[in-house]
């Protein structure tokens, strides 16, 4: 009995970490989807500024050209950067969530009162 009521707790206390970590993961996805965001906005905006000195919309600036360069640069890497991790995140949240399911198949639970509580 003993042995069943320490397992159950450490089958407990493993579900809560998972449940942690998963909470964890979900954060960084979070993050990771609003630099992915951002990172978008960047490279739009730069590619539009460039777009535009080109169809003659907007005059040469180097400053503001090496401006719209960096940020279109800027933002794939970061885009590909956090995509990379969104990914990597993702995969871990799936194998944890997974494990907290088996872990919680295990746990035993039994029936509290013997019988059906809500037939009359």
């Amino acid at each position: 009995m003993v042995e069943t009521a320490t397992s159950v707790t450490d089958l407990s206390d493993q579900i809560a970490q998972l449940e942690a970590d998963i909470e964890q993961l979900a954060a960084t996805l979070e993050r990771c989807r609003k630099a992915m965001l951002f990172s978008k906005i960047a490279i739009g905006a730069g590619g539009i500024w460039i777009l535009a000195y080109l169809l003659g919309a907007v005059g040469f600036g180097p400053i503001t050209m090496v401006g719209a360069i960096a940020a279109v640069i800027g933002g794939i890497v970061l885009y590909g950067s956090n995509s990379s991790t969104a990914k990597q995140a993702t995969a871990a949240m799936r194998d944890a969530e997974r494990l907290r399911a088996d872990l919680i198949d295990r746990v035993e639970t039994r029936t509290v009162g013997g019988g059906n509580s809500f037939a009359q």
